[in-house]
């Protein structure tokens, strides 16, 4: 019988093509709440994976961002599943949104995939077997240093202007190589396995947009914590992952901006001439 991996993969590139159908006609959106945006391809996607998963595994539960899951009070499986993660990107034409499905036995992460259909990159890792992207083996990069990494971040979409992560966006792109913010949390996380990333963090993430990458950036090597040092906790208030190297030195720095210490003093707005 396929594993659990094989059959999550299996069905992510299914719902992929059914999302890359959908981003080709363009298709209009809806506000899920007063910021969110939802669309007919996040409710279709996530329809067809939840069948899929009970068809295979009628006795799990399974946890989805847009509510169509199912809880089974006496089963040790949890599935994880982000039918559209990314949905803004989406519905804008930018192609950087994917499908992310992970596993859980009796809260421990055991498998889990982030397929981008775009690109046609399945992202993949089982727990102790390691992790691959397109069936090749990934590991993190080899960065050392703060200075020499690229790393990236996102910001929750209420309050934008008001997030306490612009301070530590402006703290890190003036240390770093630059700060990037693409709108995909499980794709950031994928290019941390991947070593395309050196680190990633953000608050208020959901555990359908963290849970495959958490497992990911452990199996390739990297290193997962909060940004206080502490062990991440799916659907944790605040994560951090990067590739080990630089973890310490993160954490030094994020350490500081917790308590109102900047390296960098935030700079005076410049007269308009």
């Amino acid at each position: 019988m396929p594993s659990y991996l094989e059959t999550s993969m299996e069905i992510a590139r299914e719902a992929g093509a059914l999302l890359a159908g959908y981003f080709e006609k363009r298709i209009s959106y809806e506000l899920k709440g007063e910021y969110d945006l939802v669309t007919d391809a996040d409710r279709a996607s996530e329809r067809l994976i939840v069948e899929r998963l009970r068809s295979h595994f009628p006795g799990h539960s399974i946890l989805a961002e847009e509510g169509g899951g199912h809880e089974n009070a006496d089963g040790e499986y949890r599935w994880y599943v982000d039918p559209l993660d990314g949905t803004t990107n989406f519905a804008h034409g930018f192609p950087m949104f994917n499908v992310t499905l992970a596993l859980a036995k009796a809260g421990e992460l055991i498998a889990g995939c982030i397929y981008d259909p775009i690109h046609d990159e399945m992202f993949s890792a089982e727990r102790g077997s390691g992790a691959w992207l397109n069936n090749r083996p990934m590991r993190v990069s080899k960065a050392a240093r703060v200075q020499d990494s690229l790393v990236a971040t996102g910001f929750p979409s209420r309050k934008r202007h008001l997030n306490v992560n612009v301070h530590f966006y402006y703290q890190m792109a003036m240390c770093s190589h630059g700060v990037r913010r693409a709108g995909s949390a499980a794709l950031d996380l994928a290019y941390v396995a991947s070593g395309r990333l050196d680190a990633f963090w953000e608050f208020g993430l959901k555990p359908w947009d963290m849970a495959a990458g958490i497992l990911l950036v452990a199996e390739a090597g990297g290193k997962v914590s909060d940004m206080n040092g502490a062990r991440a906790e799916i659907g944790g208030a605040h994560l951090l992952a990067d590739n080990g190297l630089i973890h310490g030195e993160v954490l030094g720095l994020f350490g500081e901006i917790f308590t109102g210490n900047y390296r960098t003093p935030l700079p005076e707005m410049a007269p308009v001439r």
